[in-house]
């Protein structure tokens, strides 16, 4: 009896150690998703603390007097009179109207011009290019206000934030924001121009447009290439030491330095076939490289995971190879290859170093409308801001990394859908 006692009291003891130790562990669990939880919402929230105000720009609207006289410009239809007339004139002129205070002196005429952006004056020539019938009359406009104007309008009085207008130009904002004259808005700029030396006049169109181009040729590459791969693998090739030494390699290459794939872009398709640097098609062909390891490995799991009755069966009334894969299996692979494919690029996506290699970090002002047109990419966009020592840059960059979170999000968003929608269960 009194061993019984003992083996039952051994028992207890045992159990409650391993109570205790299945009790740490899930507390240990939850410590470790916590801590994930709380770095993934401080980024979020860094991210969007600096990048929310990169989707709001500062106008100033003014009631500009287009006087022939001031602008020197007789007759708004004759091109070469409008590259000679003087569209700075009227825009000061209704400033001071604004701000009374403001004297002719060369010191304030030089202050006043620079609550404006540099732009403005070619926007208004722009305006009065396109309708002639303007020179002459009172308009009232809105322009964008000068980067330092932005900053001041939006972070005055933030230790992180130099301000860099004179004591004497954040008066004159202040009174013209009185006077509702300077506003926020949203910052439609971002999305429709592309870079700029200029911060309020800096936008992603161009790197939206070349990540897009780009992602298309990955996808179009890569994709039946990493299936057709993978079903050959898998379905088809013998195994004998070549497919082993291709198997391996291939999961080696989902393993290396995406800036190698950079290199050898570099020296296979610009230094040996003689592409040129900058475009979406040299861009597309180095991730495709990059991107095909992932997608085969995922593609090779998903054909995997189909069980081998389905084959057995689909052989058993007569089917061939071919059939059995075309018509059996890669249906009911498809949903793995999806996502696999998807998350490939939307690793592509984010990916900076092997597009720095060729040529892709070039300052491009247009929008590409091909393939072959020089672009740039969001990531590299974000590089090249992040770098800048204007504080207007600073901010779209966080901006901008808001857009491409955008992007990876709406992806694996998409590969969960799909793979939900698409799964088949046995």
């Amino acid at each position: 009896m009194t061993d019984l006692n003992t083996q039952a009291e051994l028992v207890r003891r045992s159990l409650k150690r391993r109570y205790r130790k299945e009790r740490r562990f899930r507390a240990y669990g939850i410590v470790a998703v916590g801590v994930a939880l709380l770095a993934l919402i401080t980024l979020f929230s860094d991210i969007i603390g600096k990048g929310y105000t990169g989707f709001l720009k500062t106008t100033v609207t003014l009631e500009v007097n287009l006087d022939p006289e001031l602008m020197y410009l007789d007759d708004a239809s004759d091109k070469d009179a409008l590259r000679m007339a003087d569209f700075k004139a009227p825009l000061l002129a209704a400033l001071r109207q604004e701000l009374p205070d403001a004297t002719t002196s060369r010191e304030d005429t030089r202050a006043l011009g620079g609550l404006l952006s540099g732009y403005a004056a070619n926007e208004l020539q722009d305006r009065v290019a396109a309708d002639p019938s303007l020179l002459g009359t009172r308009q009232v406009m809105t322009f964008l206000a000068h980067g330092n104007v932005d900053v001041y309008n939006k972070h005055a009085g933030e230790t992180a934030y130099s301000i860099k207008l004179t004591p004497q130009q954040q008066q004159w904002v202040d009174t013209l924001k009185a006077n509702n004259v300077v506003n926020t808005e949203f910052n439609d700029i971002l999305f429709v121009h592309g870079d700029s030396r200029e911060p309020a006049n800096a936008g992603v169109a161009g790197a939206m447009v070349g990540s897009l181009l780009t992602m298309l040729v990955t996808l179009l590459l890569s994709f039946p290439i990493g299936v057709s791969a993978a079903i050959y693998l898998e379905e088809f090739a013998p195994q004998n030491r070549l497919t082993d030494f291709i198997e391996v390699n291939i999961n080696n290459l989902a393993a290396v330095p995406s800036i190698i794939f950079g290199l050898l872009g570099l020296a296979v398709f610009i230094n040996l076939f003689g592409m040129p640097r900058s475009i979406p098609f040299v861009g597309g062909l180095v991730l495709t490289l990059m991107t095909l390891p992932t997608i085969i490995i995922a593609s090779r799991a998903a054909i995997k995971s189909v069980p081998p009755s389905i084959r057995e069966a689909a052989e058993g009334i007569g089917a061939s190879k071919m059939q059995v894969v075309m018509h059996h299996v890669l249906p009911l692979a498809m949903p793995g290859m999806l996502t696999g494919s998807i998350i490939g690029m939307a690793q592509a996506l984010g990916e900076t170093a092997p597009l720095l290699l060729i040529g892709m970090v070039a300052f491009i002002v247009d929008v590409p409308d091909g393939l072959f047109d020089a672009a740039t990419v969001l990531p590299v966009q974000i590089f090249l801001w992040a770098g800048s020592p204007e504080l207007g840059f600073i901010e779209r960059a966080s901006a901008a990394i808001m857009v491409l979170l955008a992007f990876l999000i709406s992806m694996n968003a998409l590969a969960i859908w799909l793979r939900k929608r698409l799964e088949r269960r046995w």
